[in-house]
């Protein structure tokens, strides 16, 4: 069953970013520290936001920190900031709540172009530093594609494998690794899983575009043993599919009669749901509503 319900790197519902930047022909020190203090006040601002509305998982944005990987960045914004991200790790782990990070398309472990690749790398060495200094374990993650075929699906999948070795052990113990919805599906990914004993995110639109035919209970049974106890509970991703737009883009509202069949399917499996919905937290809102209605339903049941 469902445990924590969590959307993805904006509260609609606050009058604050926790992504603002600039531009990088506007760059100053103090106008990065300015900024960075600004996106943590409002990142401890959406976590309360959560709190309060029964939401305890959130994807926290890359952009949390302008600039972060960026060679032009040589400020010591983890030692300046050092207090106010442990402020904000405390508040999350006391709450009982889970974060978790996800790189932008850019971030491609697998490239031949060892440029892309020693890029990706600084990026998630910056994102582990974000969960590092807030002081949480490893069951909060990086998220992350495989990456591009490349005309040779194999041999991409091993130099994703190659590089991934190469990575710092702390980013290592945070990487988990997500199928899409064109390259890699989820029996591939389950491939590199069981050679990396890395962990799998199940993005379920995606697994409905790209498949090997498993159905959803079926891809369930596959990607929830990649978790062990020190990742936490398994994450899946949820969206629907926007109507009129290519496949794979995400719908804006949470559908109940899509969203309840998922709930069927899936109700005995432990997992975490990070919601990939344009509309953020309200469909949070719907869900919880959703899943409380369920459940209440489950204990009439039981008592007649």
């Amino acid at each position: 069953m469902i445990r924590k319900i969590g959307y993805a790197c904006i509260n609609l519902s606050l009058d604050c970013r926790s992504s603002r930047t600039f531009r990088l022909v506007s760059y100053s020190e103090e106008r990065l520290a300015e900024t960075i203090k600004g996106n943590l006040n409002c990142l401890q601002q959406i976590l309360e936001f959560n709190l309060k509305k029964q939401i305890y998982f959130f994807r926290i944005t890359s952009d949390l920190i302008p600039f972060a990987s960026h060679p032009v960045n040589q400020f010591p914004w983890q030692r300046v900031f050092k207090q106010q991200f442990k402020e904000i790790g405390r508040f999350i782990s006391s709450k009982g709540m889970r974060v978790s990070l996800h790189p932008g398309q850019f971030t491609i472990l697998n490239s031949p172009r060892k440029e892309v690749v020693k890029n990706a790398r600084r990026e998630l060495i910056y994102h582990n530093q974000v969960l590092d200094l807030m002081g949480l374990n490893s069951s909060h993650k990086i998220q992350i594609h495989v990456g591009g075929v490349y005309g040779n699906k194999q041999s991409a999948r091993l130099r994703f494998e190659k590089n991934f070795q190469c990575l710092p052990h702390s980013v290592k113990n945070r990487l988990v690794i997500e199928n899409d919805d064109r390259s890699f599906s989820l029996a591939d990914c389950l491939k590199t899983s069981s050679k990396l004993r890395i962990p799998i995110v199940l993005d379920s639109l995606h697994h409905s575009l790209l498949n090997e035919g498993e159905p959803l209970e079926k891809a369930f049974k596959n990607f929830v043993p990649t978790w062990s106890k020190k990742d936490g509970r398994p994450i899946v991703d949820y969206s629907e599919q926007a109507k009129n737009k290519r496949p794979g883009s995400h719908a804006s509202e949470l559908t109940p009669r899509l969203f309840k069949g998922f709930i069927e399917r899936t109700r005995r499996f432990n997992f975490d749901l990070m919601l990939e919905l344009k509309a953020k937290e309200k469909n949070a809102f719907r869900a919880l509503k959703i899943l409380a209605e369920l459940s209440g339903k489950d204990r009439s049941k039981q008592s007649e």
